[in-house]
């Protein structure tokens, strides 16, 4: 492949990929509203650009972690509705206040200090509450909701959204899906008539029983797998090219890269790669003689990583390739349609979440399926 930009790597991000993701689990989740988790950088894609794409699509409802990622979707969605997952940070109420952003209050702490703005200010400024029922993150206990129940009804103050996450939604039939389904649905018993969220992107798939009033999709919605064991239905959405630095002869018996980890088995042809885990391409994809690792797919072939991936490199076995071979500056596939990264996720001993939110390295960014964004 040609690159169209630059003279390093290049990230494609198919924003026409993204809406049309959202949609299709949109229609999953008929009866619920549909959100959009856009935490982290949208999950590496690019947090402006992905949440006008999601807009445009028809989401109305947006989380991001930190009031930082909702500062930047209110400025690119002054219509929005977005919460922030972190919830309220101390002292900071003002600020939410003026960017009109809703902290999902996981704590009386929290609690208390927003109810005082409200009153200082005399208004019922939005939130979410959010319950533990098994993380064991952030969330109020179980036992704390006739306290807060009680505590809200003294202000008549009423939350736009109650919720609650899954531990394991992404294996449908474990136990502690039930569990937590159970324990929320109780919860839920004390705040009679306020919508409720408790699915993920794997809560969304599983089964209607765990939608409630709104879904918040995240890793479908960038086409990553969220459920084990199935196949993912969800389209491509960012795909990774790299640079084929040089391709060079190597004799059998020689080794490959730091540490002398892989030794030939026979005459090689190899292609370096301007690609390493400085730019997300993780050290777990490296390879052994005793250990297969990570990927590239290379003039229509998926081709072996060989040796320790380097911070800048990465060396790749195109032998097979024959006289199809890579040339200089031309780019290979990391990840993207041909090479799934939850693939590369399962060889690194990792996730796709964290594959994608590991995309900051040295390439550019190119966004296509735009045709449909608002002009700026």
């Amino acid at each position: 492949m040609k690159l169209t930009s630059g003279l390093g790597g290049q990230l494609t991000v198919d924003l026409g990929a993204l809406a049309r993701n959202w949609r299709a689990l949109d229609k999953v989740s008929q009866g619920a509203l549909t959100a959009a988790v856009v935490k982290a950088d949208a999950y590496g894609t690019g947090i402006e650009m992905a949440a006008t794409a999601l807009y445009a699509a028809g989401a109305r409802f947006f989380f991001v972690a930190t009031p930082d990622e909702g500062v930047a979707v209110r400025t690119a969605l002054p219509n929005a509705h977005i919460f922030v997952l972190d919830g309220l940070y101390p002292g900071a109420s003002n600020l939410y206040i003026r960017q009109n952003l809703m902290p999902v209050i996981s704590s009386m702490e929290m609690l208390e200090e927003w109810l005082a703005k409200c009153v200082e200010r005399n208004e019922a400024y939005p939130s979410a509450f959010h319950f533990d029922t098994g993380m064991n993150r952030l969330g109020f206990r179980l036992n704390e909701a006739v306290v807060v129940r009680e505590r809200i009804a003294r202000l008549s103050y009423a939350p736009q959204m109650v919720m609650s996450h899954l531990a394991c939604a992404d294996v449908p039939n474990h136990e502690k899906n039930r569990t937590q389904l159970a324990l929320f649905s109780s919860v839920m018993n004390q705040f009679p008539g306020i919508p409720a969220s408790l699915a993920n992107s794997a809560g969304l798939m599983t089964g209607r029983d765990y939608h409630f009033q709104m879904v918040r999709p995240g890793i479908a919605l960038y086409g990553g797998r969220a459920v084990v064991g199935r196949r993912n239905p969800m389209a491509n959405v960012v795909t990774l090219h790299a640079p084929v630095l040089q391709v060079r002869e190597a004799r059998t018996g020689e080794t490959v890269g730091y540490g002398a980890a892989y030794s030939l088995s026979r005459d090689s042809r190899l292609a370096v790669v301007g690609i390493g885990y400085a730019d997300g391409f993780q050290r777990a994809l490296s390879s052994n003689n005793a250990r297969p690792g990570g990927k590239m797919f290379v003039n229509g072939r998926l081709c072996p990583v060989l040796g320790k991936i380097s911070m800048d490199m990465t060396i790749v076995d195109v032998t097979d390739l024959g006289p199809n071979l890579p040339r200089p500056g031309e780019g290979v596939e990391v990840f993207g349609p041909n090479v799934n990264i939850d693939d590369q996720a399962d060889v690194a001993g990792t996730i796709g979440y964290e594959m994608l939110t590991s995309l900051k390295g040295r390439y550019s960014r190119n966004y296509v399926g735009t045709g449909y964004l608002p002009e700026q």
